[in-house]
């Protein structure tokens, strides 16, 4: 590639295709300046370490979700709209299983922010659907945290299950953050989205555990 015509998503872009191939742990800005017929030092015009190409990644990743055929339309219900985000996620797990587990530990935008939906653009967008559909506020955050629950714990599985390490790779924080402030409905939840309901999440999923093997054990 011509170094003068290299752009930052050119960059960003090759570090996925380059983690999607050979894995995060191998990624190094000579490694990728060589895939890229440049010399390293031009990566450095356009992201200033790797921890920072890292978080672009995801983040490039996480904002092109909202590319996939499936968010091209918008649900008639709630429920359909819940399988268009979970699948679409899920081919995004599957088409990337190695950048995947970047999604869970890199650092968040804000700590409410639950992986795998872990930006502030699509929680923003996700919270402003299920007002529109009818939930409250309060419903919204929960249906929310245990959405994002359910799409983590299963889609770890699925990767995991494809020889993936999903071991975490710390960032530096490098990447400029999202200011929260900028999405309104994110805006307004934010007390509700920092609440922490992860004892009664657990109890209640617990719960849900056993009355589904109760049920089964009743066939």
């Amino acid at each position: 590639m011509n170094r003068t015509r290299l752009r930052r998503k050119d960059v960003i872009q090759s570090a996925i295709a380059y983690i999607d191939e050979y894995g995060v742990q191998s990624l190094t800005m000579r490694r990728l300046g060589t895939a890229l017929d440049v010399e390293a030092m031009a990566l450095y015009r356009h992201v200033s370490s790797r921890e920072e190409l890292v978080s672009a990644a995801v983040r490039e990743l996480i904002d092109g979700l909202f590319d996939d055929e499936l968010m091209q339309t918008q649900p008639k219900s709630w429920e359909a709209y819940f399988q268009h985000v979970a699948n679409a996620m899920r081919n995004l797990a599957l088409s990337h299983p190695r950048m995947f587990p970047l999604l869970i530990s890199q650092p968040p935008e804000a700590p409410w922010l639950r992986p795998p939906l872990r930006s502030v653009r699509w929680v923003d967008y996700f919270l402003a659907s299920l007002l529109g559909y009818g939930f409250s506020e309060t419903h919204a955050v929960k249906a929310y945290k245990a959405f994002t629950s359910f799409l983590l714990g299963d889609l770890l599985l699925q990767v995991t299950a494809m020889g993936i390490d999903i071991a975490p790779v710390a960032g530096d924080g490098d990447e400029p953050e999202e200011d929260p402030a900028e999405y309104a409905t994110v805006k307004r939840l934010e007390g509700k989205l920092a609440e922490d309901p992860s004892q009664r999440e657990f109890s209640d999923g617990l719960d849900d555990l056993i009355e589904r093997i109760r049920t089964v054990s009743e066939l």
